[in-house]
């Protein structure tokens, strides 16, 4: 069979990083191999997100500048998933012709059949059903895709959908209601990422505090259990949490499961319980106040993380303040921070009392410049300390010219278990070269911070046996 190259352009979310990956799989018996360069594709994939007006500008900005290379090359092929499509359908068609294919968010396991009609009959196909069937989808995802360049961390989908309706966000109309998994499927699969030489994964779902319960399957922390038991396997995480059913059980994880890293993000999106009502968020400010009191008396030190929509209808200046003085109380390790957009299909964007641009825009830099005090305090508290870095890849290479014999060192890349980026050198006389691979653990001195970010140096090294499993990390 003849090998076709296929491309890949992911926008959005962790799920969509983790659907291209199902997307390239599935593709692998028709002969399409992922290939970085988009000029020599037979194939170009552009998966979607539809979560902000941003994102869904991404996608036609792209898919306009690919029309030029449709015209060099009529035999391309050119599709477009994910929620945009789901959201869009055939309009898309409408503003870009030279598109081929639109598949929705739950059409993934029907691609070959799409893709192979599109080759013998070089047609145009709208496939935005909501349905699939989940057994075929299965066999695919169990599999780990074949890497050249295999990965130290890796996204594990264990839900799809969401039932919260929050009147702000688009994913019940375009990913549908939520569905769990099988835990015993979700472990098949992480084994298979372990085996392959993965070391983390991230756990997915709109709402991973709820998985299971409509399907009566075993809870979120009876399946962070399970996966904790897989042996290889180094660290957990996951997102997203829903304050509302963010449990006791789920909390006490955090200080009974070793693998669990101590990080987690619970989006608040707004201090305001008037604006939080508006938002159907279904909990108060102070319920939330209330869980991360009882995430820090279970598990001291851990890092939270949270996402707040800033500008959201009817939101006065008194709503505004009341979440700066939330971000002051919790002090969050760090924040995702938006100006509120109206979406298709979401009810706030029939709400009148809408917020101007520019106050949108100054009321997000007042609050990105309150959070970056938080974050750099918290990352200039842990400079002079060791940290257990799991090694994420090559950041880059570099000669040290302070010294007369010009040492060579190489930079690397990876997370402490509260989630921050750390960057570090391997010298070549403290570390052999070879000795410091993706995948492995690593003790680093830190020795400056950063706002989002982290510089160590490695401690004096002695090979030492992680776990179980013999393998190799370094520690002091």
């Amino acid at each position: 069979m003849k090998t076709k190259c296929l491309y890949i352009n992911t926008i959005g979310c962790q799920m969509n990083v983790y659907d291209s990956e199902q997307i390239a799989k599935i593709l692998t018996p028709l002969g399409y191999k992922m290939n970085s360069s988009i000029e020599f594709a037979d194939l170009i994939i552009v998966n979607t997100c539809a979560i902000r007006e941003k994102a869904e500008q991404k996608v036609f900005s792209f898919l306009g500048r690919i029309a030029g290379l449709k015209r060099k090359k009529p035999g391309l092929i050119i599709g477009v998933g994910g929620c945009v499509a789901q959201q869009e359908g055939e309009r898309i068609l409408e503003r870009m012709p030279h598109v081929d294919l639109i598949f929705g968010t739950h059409a993934i396991c029907r691609l070959p059949y799409l893709i192979q009609k599109i080759e013998a009959e070089r047609c145009s196909i709208v496939d935005v059903e909501m349905s699939e069937i989940i057994e075929e989808f299965e066999s695919v995802i169990e599999s780990p895709l074949d890497r050249t360049d295999p990965k130290a961390t890796s996204f594990v989908t264990i839900m799809r959908g969401c039932d919260n309706f929050c009147t702000y966000c688009v994913v019940p109309h375009v990913r549908g209601r939520e569905t769990s998994r099988l835990p015993e499927s979700i472990v098949k699969e992480v084994k298979g990422l372990v085996k392959s030489g993965v070391r983390e994964v991230t756990l997915l779902g709109q709402n991973v505090n709820s998985y299971g319960k409509k399907e009566k399957l075993t809870s979120f922390p009876q399946l962070l259990a399970l996966v904790n038991e897989i042996d290889g396997l180094f660290r957990i995480r996951f997102t997203t949490s829903h304050p509302k059913d963010l449990s006791d059980d789920l909390i006490s994880a955090f200080n009974d499961l070793d693998k669990l890293c101590n990080h987690i993000h619970l989006p608040v999106q707004s201090g305001s319980n008037r604006i939080l009502k508006r938002m159907n968020r279904k909990y108060t400010r102070e319920l939330y106040l209330e869980k991360i009191e009882k995430l820090r008396n279970n598990c001291p030190g851990i890092a939270i993380t949270s996402d707040i929509i800033v500008g959201f209808p009817g939101e006065t200046i008194v709503d505004f303040e009341e979440t700066l003085d939330l971000i002051k109380q919790v002090e969050f390790d760090g924040i995702f921070a938006f100006k509120y957009s109206d979406r298709p299909n979401a009810p706030a964007a029939r709400f009148t009392d809408k917020i101007t641009e520019q106050e949108n825009k100054e009321r997000l830099q007042i609050l990105l410049d309150l959070q970056e005090y938080f974050t750099t305090k918290k990352n200039s508290e842990l400079v002079g300390s060791n940290e257990l870095i799991l090694v994420e890849g090559l950041s880059k290479k570099k000669v040290d010219s302070d010294t007369q014999r010009k040492c060579q060192y190489i930079q690397w890349s990876g997370r402490t278990a509260t989630n921050k980026v750390v960057n570090f050198i391997q010298l070549e006389d403290t570390i052999p070269r070879d000795k410091i691979l993706k995948g492995k653990i690593v003790n680093v001195k830190i020795e400056k911070a950063y706002s989002h970010s982290l510089w160590g140096k490695p401690v004096q090294m002695e090979a030492t046996l992680f776990a179980s499993e013999g393998e190799q990390s370094y520690a002091a």
